[in-house]
């Protein structure tokens, strides 16, 4: 079961779109979306506009995969999880955000290769499919920051 999120403040009906689109192509695939404030309704799989934080925490849990906007609550729950995540970050060029930082933090995270990164809908599919197709789990996070942080931190504090 994948797990679809879009946040709770913005509407992202170009990724629900997406990946409803995707889930209606192949019988069998099943997702369930928290599509938020948006327009769009899916057709081929369950959702709701909103859930409570620990249904989300539990749908995080059982998923096998989460998909979502490149929010930081979402990407630090996913991987503190082990979670394969792919996000397809809003774009400020086409109204979803006001700026493009989650350009940005999807760009950073993916260089580190702690999330996979859709740049549209077409490499959207294409990632989930992939992404579906592999049976292993991402490396899982603590719940507090490393020692490595604390630390690199600490020593910039102090400087």
């Amino acid at each position: 079961m994948i797990f679809v999120t879009v946040g709770t403040q913005l509407a992202f009906d170009r990724l629900i779109a997406a990946v409803d689109d995707w889930v209606g192509r192949e019988p069998g695939r099943a997702a369930f979306a928290q599509i938020g404030p948006g327009e769009y309704v899916p057709r081929n799989m369950e959702h709701a506009r909103f859930v409570a934080p620990d249904e989300c925490r539990r749908r995080m849990q059982a998923a096998d995969a989460i998909v979502a906007h490149a929010g930081m609550g979402t990407i630090l729950g996913a991987l503190e999880l082990g979670c394969p995540l792919l996000v397809m970050p809003r774009q400020a060029a086409l109204g979803e955000h006001r700026n493009d930082h989650q350009l940005a933090t999807a760009r950073r995270l993916s260089e580190l290769g702690n999330l996979h990164v859709a740049a549209d809908e077409a490499e959207l599919a294409l990632a989930l499919d992939r992404l579906t197709a592999a049976a292993s789990a991402n490396e899982r996070i603590g719940p507090y920051a490393s020692d490595r942080l604390i630390n690199a931190l600490s020593s910039f504090i102090a400087a």
